[in-house]
């Protein structure tokens, strides 16, 4: 028996037109687990509808009440997040631990949003004119959409609703067909916490869906997260209907290495940012750039450990599970078969993978390049999957010009004991997010997350007070109180005395 995975408006699971339904798939196995119902434009329509009716009386409730209600979500999802993890690993696949800190992560988002009201407090300045008050506030937009991505099926909602809601907006979300029952998970969740109907509203669906929320009057922004040519498109096409617009793409992440760097950290941090999750991070170190010979020495060292990586399913003790979708894996492994045809060394091969799970599941093992140039494809795609390139430089200035000429932007990392050359590299790189000796340089929720480049569509990042300016705008108020010795006509230009 399969299940089938409804949307969710007006409070409750909400059974659609009918319009057709798509295959939910346990990667580990291969087998169809459910069906995912995929929205008309009418059901669409309802959905945002539900969203617009809530939003006056969420808009108006305190932000003492709205706040309460944020932490007795986090509460509940403290507590019950084991679930939440186990759902994540059937449809997606990654390992129970790893799903697990996904949710962590996207918690730290509600955690900050509990915090808000401090954010949303606005200024005032008393008589900036003779007994003329000047203020300054900011007011939720009204119903927002948060299109959001497979890899993440928690953490990316999570890094945008909590701060909207709290905020005083409402929610219209379309996960990802691949797997949609978290975010049935989670609205029930919102509704045990005590949100009212219509505040948090899930709509199932494929582009059809996307469309709708993309061009609809009624919506007032749009966060979105996914690959660079749909990131460009949802840009285009929801700001040309009038919204406010954060559009996450691709990414191409760098780890420049060093000669002094420390290579055992270093090789333990490369295995690590580029095969967890088999790869299916938007944060995933998939480029390695070794600067001089410390190619020589570290390659052998990322190879070992890699080799020792336990592939399987999830929910055994396994350190990296499948790929999302047979479709998805088998055009991995074509980048790693165009790879090796271009002069790439094939250093570790993961198409040749032994699993511990079921021979139907969506497997492919860690896959280690040499020797890769930027004119190959592999280094050129995000690929997406368990495949580190490790590209050779002559010098650290030849190393940031790759890496700056790179059409992506969403984070880079050194590894070195240099100060100096940490601080050049800070200083000169041009990707959003940056570490230093930190593999997988993702925010804490009170900083800002997003890329630079082809890897961000807007001007606005993810969560932090950048999350809290783009669901909110700003009003300013001018206000004075009847003076009668100040009145009578005066038809000139307004000026301050």
């Amino acid at each position: 028996m399969t299940k089938e995975i409804r949307h969710w408006v007006d409070g409750k699971e909400f059974t659609g037109s009918g319009r057709d339904t798509a295959p939910v798939t346990d990667p580990a196995t291969g087998e169809i687990t459910g069906r995912v119902q995929l929205a008309s434009a009418d059901d669409t329509r309802a959905a945002i509808a539900s969203a617009k009716a809530a939003f006056p009386a969420w808009r108006d409730l305190s932000l003492t009440k709205r706040t309460r209600i944020l932490f007795r979500f986090r509460e509940l999802l403290e507590q019950r997040k084991p679930e939440l993890a186990r759902l994540i690993t059937a449809e997606h696949g990654k390992t129970l631990p790893d799903a697990l800190g996904e949710i962590s992560r996207g918690q730290e988002v509600v955690e900050f949003a509990c915090g808000m009201p401090h954010l949303l407090k606005g200024a005032m300045t008393e008589n900036a004119s003779t007994s003329v008050d000047v203020s300054s506030i900011r007011q939720p937009l009204g119903p927002v959409a948060v299109v959001s991505p497979f890899n993440f099926p928690a953490m990316v909602p999570l890094w945008f609703f909590p701060v909207a809601i709290a905020a005083g907006n409402t929610v219209v979300l379309k996960p990802s067909e691949k797997d949609p029952s978290a975010s049935i998970w989670l609205a029930e969740l919102w509704a045990e916490a005590g949100l009212p109907p219509g505040v948090f509203t899930v709509v199932q669906g494929d582009r059809t869906a996307v469309e709708e929320l993309l061009t609809h009057p009624d919506i007032k922004a749009v966060s979105f997260v996914g690959s660079t040519p749909v990131a460009r498109y949802v840009y285009t096409t929801a700001s040309a209907h009038g919204k406010r617009v954060q559009a996450l793409g691709g990414a191409k992440n760098h780890m420049l290495v060093l000669p002094d760097a420390d290579l055992d950290i270093t090789a333990d941090a490369a295995v690590s940012a580029g095969f967890g999750s088999a790869g299916e991070r938007c944060m995933a170190v998939s480029v390695v750039v070794a600067v001089g010979d410390v190619a020589d020495r570290l390659v052998p060292l990322i190879a070992e450990r890699a080799a020792a990586i336990k592939v399987g399913d999830g929910t055994r003790s396994c350190d990296m599970g499948p790929l999302v979708t047979a479709e998805h894996r088998d055009r991995v492994a074509g980048y790693i078969a165009a790879g090796e045809k271009d002069g790439a060394a094939v250093v570790l091969d993961g198409r040749h993978v032994q699993p511990d799970g079921d021979a139907n599941g969506f497997w492919l093992g860690p896959t280690l390049l040499d020797h890769v140039t930027p004119t190959m494809s592999v280094y050129q795609a995000e690929i997406f999957g368990p495949v580190l390139a490790v590209v050779r430089a002559e010098s650290l200035d030849a190393a940031i010009g790759l890496i700056n000429a790179n059409p992506y932007g969403n984070g880079a990392c050194v590894f070195t004991r240099d100060g100096g050359a940490a601080r050049r590299f800070r200083h000169e790189i041009e990707a959003g997010m940056v570490g230093v000796n930190v593999p997988v340089p993702v925010p804490m929720a009170y900083y800002s997350f997003g890329g630079w480049k082809n890897s961000l569509f807007g001007d606005t990042h993810a969560h932090g007070a950048e999350g809290v300016h783009f669901f909110t705008r700003g009003k300013v108020v001018t206000s004075r109180w009847p003076d009668p010795a100040r009145g009578g006509l005066n038809l000139g230009f307004p000026q301050n005395d």
